[in-house]
């Protein structure tokens, strides 16, 4: 029904659910493999037309059946229109859904939780025990200047790699530049790079698709000096 409302251009009344009363019996005539359930719920729907349809045709002289009939044609206009917003807002929410549009917010604030230490029963040996205690815990740590190790991983050699390839071939993609299982900190410093690469217009990027690999192109002069600029 809505779908024959919408094809005529009409709005959602009582009058235009009338006017498209004879497209809606002959849809129903089609239903001939339908569920018989199913097909009883549009008979009613049927039913409900052909008498709107036949009040405004040949209005009645009665106030109190004139009242029924126009309660009957604005209450199943009403339904329409609420079914109309459900209709219209779920196919929204699939556009967002394979645009990957998705998003979540928190509906109420965060609970505060007010905490108390209460210290009334530890002294002063008490504290001085317990730094004693992480204090030979963890003696046996690795030094921290034997964890830390430094890198020679920077935007300016990146750079360098970068455009010795494209001196080899002008095209290439991001995943290639990347080569197999890139630590995270090998991302970042690629990435940036070939932000500065493109800044001055020596690679131009693409993607095609969404969260597709990135190809690029070499289009500026691989020779320019980016030492005083890093």
């Amino acid at each position: 029904m809505l779908h024959l409302i919408e094809q005529a251009e009409l709005d959602i009344t009582k009058l235009s659910l009338a006017k498209v009363t004879d497209q809606y019996l002959a849809h129903l005539r089609t239903l001939t493999d339908r569920d018989p359930v199913e097909v009883s719920a549009f008979l009613v729907i049927a039913a409900k037309l052909v008498y709107i349809k036949s009040s405004i045709l040949l209005p009645s002289n009665n106030e109190s059946a004139s009242d029924e009939e126009e309660d009957l044609g604005d209450q199943l206009a009403r339904q329409l229109v609420e079914y109309k917003k459900f209709k219209d807002i779920a196919a929204w929410m699939k556009d967002r859904e394979q645009g990957h549009l998705q998003s979540y917010y928190r509906v109420g604030a965060p609970p505060k939780y007010r905490e108390i230490l209460d210290i009334s029963d530890i002294t002063v040996d008490d504290l001085v025990e317990i730094l004693l205690g992480i204090f030979f815990e963890n003696e046996n740590f690795t030094p921290l200047s034997d964890v830390v190790t430094i890198t020679t991983l920077t935007i300016k050699n990146k750079i360098r790699e970068i455009t010795a390839l494209f001196r080899k071939n002008t095209h290439s993609d991001f995943s290639t530049i990347l080569g197999d299982k890139p630590s995270r900190l090998d991302l970042i410093v690629t990435f940036l790079a070939l932000l500065e690469l493109i800044k001055h217009h020596t690679i131009e990027a693409s993607q095609e698709t969404l969260f597709g690999d990135i190809s690029l192109d070499c289009v500026g002069s691989l020779e320019e000096d980016f030492e005083t600029e890093l």
